[in-house]
């Protein structure tokens, strides 16, 4: 049965990035009423006094302090209001408390700095927006800093790029409480694409023009509808009616990924969304989604999900969501 998420505490202080604090509070805090079942409950946590100024004209007033970081399941921790400023003591004491008793941790952004000051992200992989990456490694060695990657997820601690990538990493946190599906619903109601994987680019060097999209977006409708068959770069081009060469080239400028590795991420997707049904054996599931063998299914699954197809039906499938209302 689905485990109730518990609660998400936002921190609030002066000068935080607004937009990476409305994504949170908008994933985590906003009703839910499509949702039979229990949603998030939600607290935004200050850190400085209130009332905080957070940008020109918008103040942000909490009655939850630091002390309340104690009934947390999860903290959000947007961008740090500046690099070069050492966070309250008080701060990175109730964060590393909250991890010693198993909280989850999430950074958007440059709020990866406020963990790394923590000494939470010492011998982990961690990530944050491309313009900061070389200043946290080179102030934070102990840090395997990944520049290349939308977020990276080391179980207990989550530390996304920067700010839209935020949206992901608290997506992909969606999606482990509650399953690809409703990760999808509430990406539909932010009217933004589902869930990027977090191993896709971080930035794209060059603006993209519309055309190249437009091109693209029919190659990947038509790859979507054949998941099941053995679909090649070549087959893709083809359908672009490109060459091979032009045609990577292109789907890298339009989607910032490769072409295997979107295919691997649909594929990824589809396969949850068919075990979370619950309706199709697991060699079914293998068929549908373009695997010659359920050996390299089980094996790119759990590389994938980072549990075993059954953990995974057991967890997200076939749940009566009206009991857990």
């Amino acid at each position: 049965m689905l485990n109730q998420a518990g609660l998400v505490a936002v921190l609030a202080y002066e000068g935080l990035c607004t937009f990476e604090f409305g994504i949170a509070v908008e994933i985590f805090g906003l009703p839910r009423p499509e949702f039979d079942f229990p949603w998030y409950q939600h607290r935004i946590v200050s850190v400085d006094a209130s009332p905080m100024q957070v940008a020109e004209g918008i103040q942000i007033v909490s009655s939850f302090g630091l002390d309340s970081l104690s009934e947390a399941q999860t903290i959000i921790i947007p961008g740090w209001r500046n690099r070069d400023e050492r966070p309250p003591q008080a701060l990175l004491d109730a964060l590393c408390a909250a991890h010693q008793r198993g909280a989850r941790l999430v950074s958007i952004c440059s709020g990866v700095f406020v963990l790394a000051a923590a000494g939470l992200l010492n011998g982990l992989r961690a990530t944050t927006h491309w313009r900061y990456t070389d200043e946290l490694a080179s102030r934070y060695p102990a840090i395997e800093v990944d520049p290349n990657v939308l977020y990276v997820d080391s179980g207990q601690i989550i530390t996304s790029a920067g700010s839209a990538a935020g949206i992901d990493a608290c997506l992909h946190l969606v999606s482990r409480d509650y399953g690809t599906q409703i990760a999808n619903i509430v990406a539909r109601r932010l009217v933004i694409a589902p869930q990027r994987g977090g191993g896709q680019t971080q930035f794209i060097p060059a603006p993209v023009a519309q055309k190249p999209r437009d091109e693209i977006a029919p190659v990947l409708e038509w790859a979507l509808q054949n998941l099941h068959r053995n679909v090649s770069v070549r087959q893709m081009a083809q359908q672009a009616l490109m060459s091979e060469r032009t045609f990577l080239r292109r789907f890298s400028d339009a989607s910032g990924t490769t072409p295997k590795a979107w295919l691997l991420q649909a594929r990824m997707n589809l396969a949850r969304e068919l075990l979370e049904n619950n309706q199709l054996l697991n060699e079914q599931i293998m068929t549908r989604c373009g695997f010659g063998s359920m050996e390299s299914f089980r094996a790119a699954f759990r590389k994938s999900a980072g549990i075993s197809l059954s953990t995974y039906r057991k967890t997200f499938g076939g749940i009566n969501r009206a009991e857990l209302s």
